[in-house]
């Protein structure tokens, strides 16, 4: 069983490591059981995909979403949300924070890094996907770390292994990157929380795999 019980859940990982799709579907998941729940896309850049494309999705689902003025646009200049400080002030809300691919990125959060820790309900995940080609390795995963983690003022508490060729993933893909998050977490001293899958998969691996969390694939807005 999946057990999540924190108020924030602060979504990292590097370009391409699909951190964004992971953080829509957390929320859709928390929304079951939770009464307020949002999603708050803290990129200070306008990356491929973001939370907004899933905007009329997630205001279906009653889950608030906090977004840069220029997501989804073709603005592409640091942007941060006029509302981030919600996060911080909002407690009866759990969020999810979907964080920039790398230690720029990471920058926002360090702004309310301070409140986060000293609420201390608090979750920082690192999603990792094997066959990204900047972390295939354990190596390449510690250096990211140690660039989140400066930026960001926070230590990562686990790992999401999100390893994944989009569409063209297979079941065995996910069961042979187990031992890579295996890795990446004897390496770290950190957990692996969750690993991932396309919910057209789950049913082929849910009983090989621990903490297996089916995905909804989001789509980008044409």
């Amino acid at each position: 069983m999946i057990i999540m019980d924190k108020r924030l859940y602060i979504i990292c990982g590097h370009y391409g490591s699909g951190k964004t799709n992971v953080a829509v579907n957390l929320a859709f998941h928390f929304r079951k059981s939770q009464t307020k729940v949002a999603i708050a896309d803290l990129d200070i850049v306008n990356p491929y995909f973001r939370t907004k494309d899933s905007a009329d999705e997630l205001a279906a689902a009653d889950i608030g979403l906090i977004c840069s003025e220029y997501a989804g646009s073709n603005v592409d200049i640091p942007a941060l949300p006029q509302d981030m400080y919600a996060i911080t002030d909002k407690l009866d809300t759990k969020y999810i924070l979907d964080i920039g691919g790398d230690d720029r990125g990471a920058l926002a959060l360090g702004r309310i890094a301070p409140k986060i820790k000293e609420e201390n309900n608090y979750e920082m995940l690192l999603t990792v996907n094997r066959f990204r080609p900047l972390t295939r390795d354990t190596a390449s995963v510690l250096e990211v770390i140690g660039e989140i983690e400066q930026a960001a003022k926070i230590r990562f508490t686990g790992i999401i292994n999100n390893s994944n060729l989009g569409e063209e993933t297979t079941a065995d893909d996910v069961l042979s990157s187990v031992g890579y998050a295996l890795d990446i977490s004897k390496a770290t001293g950190l957990p692996v929380v969750l690993t991932t899958v396309d919910e057209r998969l789950y049913d082929a691996v849910k009983d090989k795999i621990e903490n297996v969390f089916p995905l909804k694939l989001q789509e980008k807005i044409k």
